[in-house]
């Protein structure tokens, strides 16, 4: 009786599968693993937040495939050492893996590769189970990859999805290949108070709630902070909990403007991937280097430890701060600006932000957070690498009721009017009755700082 063994990563769902089709349609039984990766757990990539939202994504992936007669199998460890213990324990012919664009995963694959090979088994990666179109499929004519989003999102646009594939029915899994006991949030430490639940059935719950009520409104409401009007899928995709091809299959049969914006949102999901897949270093160096001298974490103490807390004297970056660490998981406009103001306000090394966002953030993703951090930073693929986001602009014009601030920022939920995004303009005793910081940085200086750096006066 023929075995697959299909490894779970950052694909934990059971709807629109690739490999777990694949898999089933070659082999009469099939082995769903999935291994927490030591070498991931070293590098304190998998931060509180990220942990629990993977334990639900397990249990709520084995309830699935307990409901289909399966069972998912978890080990910890190697992962290629666990595998191939797996694949000799099941005497499986293959395995199926979804592909991946980090240097980490590309150089585990190809491990896994080698030491299947060398058992006589075969290793199957599967495209576009975690990108709507494969990283390496769009290139321009002069290069491997795309370097401006505007071209890469018209070929994206023309390029063919696959069908979505349909949840398996049944799932048989063989007798005798031991499992660890599921992880559960249960002994976690630090995680977020308001900190979302996870696993497919979440998701896709969330997503037909999206698709009812959110997405018509998309492209008009999506900057407004205080409407919260964003469709808080990140997690389940970075999770791999819903697909990318689903979610951009039926937003476009939703149609209309809102519908457009937000598969626009998914493309640069996919161009970010297709970025980091051809230059791996952009993880954790400058894409384009601006020859800045950035302050360091530890020259700019004081300042990285006031913007970390939400303590900055800049209502708008300390509410976007503050809902951070409460959530893990910000709205996409304050992550530009709280990005922009560490960078170019502050003339920290993005490096930092991006670090303490990975620290928090449930969505924290490699391609999507290092290379968004750099393309606010001016060091990725942003044409306009100069621009700066003024705080007190951004607040006027992306909470003009100061709704977004009072709810983060509680010391200024009495002040009336335009005071919340300038509470640095009271006078008097009016100033001292508010428990608030003055400005960390004056806007100007700021500015002139950073220009200075960048050779632009």
């Amino acid at each position: 009786m023929n075995v697959s063994v299909v490894l779970f990563t950052s694909d934990l769902r059971l709807h629109d599968h690739p490999p777990l089709r694949a898999a089933l349609d070659g082999a009469r039984q099939v082995v769903p693993l999935f291994v927490r990766d030591r070498a991931v757990l070293d590098t304190g990539f998998a931060c509180p937040n990220r942990l629990a939202f993977l334990a639900d994504c397990l249990r709520d992936l084995d309830a699935g495939l307990h409901d289909r007669g399966g069972r998912l199998v978890f080990r910890s460890g190697e992962v290629v050492e666990q595998v191939c213990r797996v694949a000799g324990a099941a005497d499986a012919d293959e395995v199926h893996l979804a592909a991946d664009v980090s240097a980490y995963a590309r150089a585990r694959e190809d491990r896994l590769r080698r030491a299947l090979e060398a058992d006589g088994r075969r290793l199957h990666v599967h495209d576009t189970v975690t990108t709507a179109a494969p990283p390496g499929a769009l290139t321009p004519a002069a290069s491997d990859h795309f370097a401006v989003f505007t071209p890469y999102f018209r070929r994206w646009s023309d390029h063919p999805l696959r069908k979505v594939l349909a949840a398996p029915r049944t799932v048989r899994v063989p007798d005798g290949i031991g499992s660890e006991e599921l992880p559960g949030r249960e002994g976690l430490s630090g995680l977020s108070e308001g900190l979302a639940r996870g696993g497919e059935r979440e998701g896709r719950a969330r997503l037909a709630s999206w698709l009812r009520d959110g997405i018509t409104s998309y492209d008009t409401g999506h900057d407004d902070l205080a409407g919260d009007a964003t469709s808080r899928l990140s997690p389940h995709l970075h999770f791999g909990t819903l697909s990318p091809v689903e979610l951009v299959h039926r937003a476009r049969k939703a149609g209309g403007p809102g519908a457009e914006a937000f598969v626009r949102q998914l493309a640069w999901r996919d161009f970010h991937r297709q970025v980091l897949a051809a230059r791996p270093a952009a993880g954790g160096a400058d894409y384009r280097t601006r020859h800045d001298s950035w302050r360091s974490e530890a020259e700019a103490r004081e300042d990285v430890e006031a913007w970390r807390a939400g303590q900055t004297g800049y209502p708008l970056v300390d509410a976007a701060m503050r809902q951070l660490r409460h959530e893990g998981w910000m709205h996409n406009r304050a992550r530009m600006l709280t990005a922009s103001f560490l960078t170019k306000t502050l003339y920290v090394d993005w490096r930092v932000g991006a670090r303490h966002f990975l620290d928090l953030l449930v969505d924290g993703d490699l391609a999507n957070n290092q290379l968004n951090w750099q393309w606010t930073a001016g060091t990725g693929t942003d044409t306009r690498p100069n621009r700066v986001l003024n705080p007190v602009a951004q607040a006027k014009r992306y909470d003009p009721d100061g709704v977004y601030v009072r709810r983060w920022v509680p010391e200024l939920a009495g002040l009336e009017g335009p005071f919340v995004h300038e509470p640095w303009r009271l006078r008097g005793l009016d100033r001292a009755a508010v428990d608030y910081p003055d400005p960390i940085v004056d806007l100007a200086e700021g500015l002139a700082r950073f220009r200075r750096a960048r050779g632009l006066d």
